[in-house]
């Protein structure tokens, strides 16, 4: 059919258009779609996705960080190891093998679990153990608490804490247990806090940090009488502290006798591995169950803990969730199944031996060193090394506070343990700092106070720590104990000097290890608090400006960061010869001249103020001076101009300048009549400061002179009687026109003989000898 070409011409702008229409639709549909995934979706998400060289590079990173980050971290990184690599190549074999059949699945989870158990029962002398495998080292003994309920409660699946409120479970665990455990396993166990007993350590007779178990006997005795459950016993072998172990064969027995479970954990169960273990730790083989934290021990990143039990009834396990049949949970092991195999039985107790050989490394040099208490349980195989500065007390001191002592603590002791807590700290965190690779860190214990703690078996795999790093932390300590020393000793005396100045207030910080904290205490003239804080802040951050441009090897700060005294100057650690009466002398001095320099700008600006108002008076009436002077007709423009130009005025110019040092108004009429501006008064010199003594070369503020300088004042002082002498034997000068009386004629003269006479001595002991004297001699040669 012929279609009219009007038509078709019609229908075809219109399809042209529909399709202008759609595609600018569609054009608006992705931009808003472009706009959406910008201002919602996250940036590294964007797009069809990142190659694997920029996620790395992202992870790596962010592994590292900013360049100021301190080296330790990078340190431990580097420190991996082969034996690191197959940890790690473990997490992705178990990845890659959870997507097998599963039959396939159960027997290689089956033959890994059982081969990493039966090895690690024979490694630690647990035999016919079985293992439970945890990330976090407190899910085993949390996993053990469920099971002893199970066990001691038959009907707690099916009635739930019904039967706990019957009969009471009671938990015990030592009073050196790590922070937070007992209320860790109440938290996840839903019981109340009343069921965790925590039993003091020995107070009398043994380690200080052993559970006391005749205490226990007790108190489990009345915990049966009252109708409670004493359901397991948590013991160390090895406390997180100190590194001690419990009496652990005394405590089987006593929990034999109530029925009760034993649990160990604690670095020491690392050398059950070796081939010697001490009688102590050897007991932790006849336990219920203990947890090893291999990672640590063998520097092995991202294993598992483990947690070695004894129980016959598997049902009971299941229910507490110590095994499972899931098969995937069961690949937990694959890390250590691969660890164990690379590193071997030499490999493995290698390591935990050079761990034991650096310890014994480090209390061997520490027991040559004074001033250096340790806390070792046994010294010939304890794995931690516990030490600190200490200064035994004078027996006058012992004497004086022993009454006291016997019934409260004194202040005076506890402030010095106070103050050696403070210097042990800054002692811990200065070997740290100087030796990252010894891995020591700052302890608190409860007897002691604050120490130094060495525990290589906790880093010394990851830090790679050798036996040259151990020489080099003890060459850091000998360097240290002279500074910790001398500043115990100045300290005293610092107080004393700053409590005779006037003018400085010292202010008692126990927690700062240095010389003392010090202030300026400012004079207020009845100003309100809030204007003497300024002040006072305002010179006290001058004066520990003008301290730190000295130069002197202390150092001042504004304390620390946070619970640090306000406008204050804190002085840090110093030496031997330090002198601290020029120390207090100069700060006293430096505050002064502030003050005084703040007050004067103070007045000054009082003054100028004053000043100005007054020239501003007097400009005003010097102006209606003028108007008289002039006349009426003079201050109107166009006759004003007229008039001075038929009949000038004359006047002499009145100027006023103001005199800073005067502090009052001048008159002008001497610069125009010298042409020339004066100088005014002039202020009086500074006198010259008292601080100002003679120094030898290159010695720097605040040092005593050295012994030597005995005989260098010796000779100083010999040198200054010449000069005195000299200075007498001189004649006095004269000006011109002036005239000697007679007794000023007198000693001239004499002074005159006596340099003449001196002259002749001279003349005759020296080598160019008068004529007359050569001839003398030659007679007497002739004769």
């Amino acid at each position: 059919k012929m279609v009219d070409p009007t038509l078709a011409e019609m229908g075809k702008n219109l399809n042209e258009a529909m399709k202008m229409l759609e595609d600018n639709q569609r054009k608006v549909e992705e931009e808003n779609e472009k706009k959406y995934a910008r201002k919602d979706i996250p940036g590294p998400l964007q797009g069809s996705g990142q190659d694997m060289v920029s996620i790395l590079q992202l992870v790596q990173n962010l592994m590292h960080g900013e360049e100021e980050e301190e080296t330790s971290q990078s340190y431990r990184l580097q420190n991996v190891g082969e034996q690191g690599h197959m940890a790690l190549l473990g997490h992705s074999l178990a990845a890659y093998i959870s997507v097998l059949d599963r039959e396939r699945l159960r027997k290689l989870t089956t033959r890994i679990l059982s081969d990493t158990t039966l090895w690690l029962c024979r490694l630690f002398r647990y035999e016919n153990g079985s293992a439970y495998y945890h990330e976090d080292d407190r899910e085993g003994l949390l996993k053990i608490c469920r099971l002893v309920i199970h066990t001691h409660y038959e009907d707690y699946t099916l009635e739930g804490f019904n039967v706990l409120y019957t009969k009471q479970p009671v938990i015990y665990i030592s009073s050196a247990a790590r922070t937070g455990l007992g209320q860790a396993l109440c938290n996840q166990l839903g019981l109340p806090l009343s069921c965790m007993c925590r039993v003091p350590c020995n107070t009398m007779f043994g380690s200080q940090h052993q559970m006391d178990v005749a205490l226990l006997d007790r108190v489990i005795k009345d915990d049966v009488e009252s109708g409670k459950l004493p359901l397991l016993l948590v013991a160390n072998a090895g406390t997180p502290g100190a590194g001690h172990t419990d009496k652990l064969g005394r405590l089987k027995e006593l929990c034999e006798q109530y029925k009760m479970w034993l649990h160990v954990e604690g670095v020491n169960l690392a050398t059950l591995a070796l081939g010697y273990v001490s009688s102590s730790v050897l007991a932790a083989t006849k336990c219920d169950s203990m947890t090893l934290t291999l990672g640590s021990w063998l520097g092995l990143p991202a294993v598992p803990a483990v947690t070695l039990y004894r129980h016959e009834d598997p049902s009971l396990s299941l229910a507490a969730g110590l095994t499972s049949s899931q098969p995937v949970e069961k690949l937990r092991a694959l890390p250590l199944w691969l660890s164990l195999q690379y590193l071997g039985h030499d490999g493995i107790v290698e390591r935990i031996k050079h761990a034991s050989q650096l310890s014994q490394r480090l209390l061997e040099n520490l027991k040559n060193l004074d001033f250096i208490k340790t806390s070792v349980e046994d010294e010939l195989s304890s794995p931690v090394v516990v030490f600190k500065f200490f200064q035994e007390y004078s027996n006058r001191d012992q004497t004086s506070h022993a009454a006291q002592a016997s019934t409260m603590q004194h202040p005076i002791i506890s402030n010095k343990r106070h103050i050696y807590d403070t210097f042990n700290q800054w002692l811990g965190e200065q070997l740290a700092q100087l030796v990252p690779a010894s891995g020591v860190d700052v302890v608190e214990l409860e007897d002691e106070g604050t120490c130094v703690r060495f525990s290589p078996l906790m880093t010394s795999a990851v830090l790679g720590t050798e036996i040259q790093d151990i020489d080099q932390l003890v060459d850091c300590l000998k360097m240290k104990i002279p500074v910790l020393t001398s500043t115990l000793q100045l300290r005293e005396e610092f107080e004393q000097e700053v409590r005779r100045t006037v003018g400085l207030l010292y202010i008692e910080d126990l927690a700062w290890p240095g010389l003392g904290v010090v202030r300026y205490s400012y004079h207020c003239d009845g100003k309100n608090d809030d204007k003497q804080e300024k002040e006072l802040e305002k010179i006290n951050t001058e004066l520990l400006k003008k301290l730190n441009e000295l130069e002197s090897d202390l150092t001042f700060s504004l304390g620390p960061e946070f619970g640090g005294q306000k406008n204050c100057v804190y002085i840090g650690m110093v030496t031997e010869d330090l002198d601290v009466s020029e120390l207090v002398e100069t700060i006293a001095t430096t505050g002064r001249e502030i003050e005084e320099n703040s007050r004067l700008l103070e007045n000054m600006t009082e003054v100028v103020r004053k000043g100005i108002q007054e020239a501003q008076l007097q400009l005003q009436k010097a102006n209606e001076e003028r108007l008289l002077e002039e006349g009426l007709l003079r201050q109107i423009p166009v006759v004003g101009s007229v008039l001075n130009w038929f009949s000038p005025f004359q006047a002499s110019p009145k100027g006023r300048t103001f005199n800073l040092t005067a502090g009052s108004l001048e008159s002008t009429e001497s610069m125009y009549v010298s042409k020339a501006q004066g100088t005014g008064t002039t202020p009086p010199p500074t006198p010259p400061s008292s601080l100002a003594k003679q120094r030898l070369p290159g010695q720097k503020a605040f040092k005593r002179s050295l012994r030597s300088s005995d005989g260098f004042s010796e000779t100083s002082s010999i040198s200054h009687c010449d000069d005195l002498d000299k200075m007498d034997q001189r004649p006095p000068t004269l000006s011109p026109g002036q005239e000697l009386g007679p007794l000023e004629m007198e000693k001239a003269e004499e002074q005159e003989e006596v340099a003449q006479a001196k002259t002749d001595t001279e003349d005759i002991h020296s080598d160019k000898l008068p004529p007359d004297c050569t001839k003398v001699e030659d007679q007497a040669s002739q004769r």
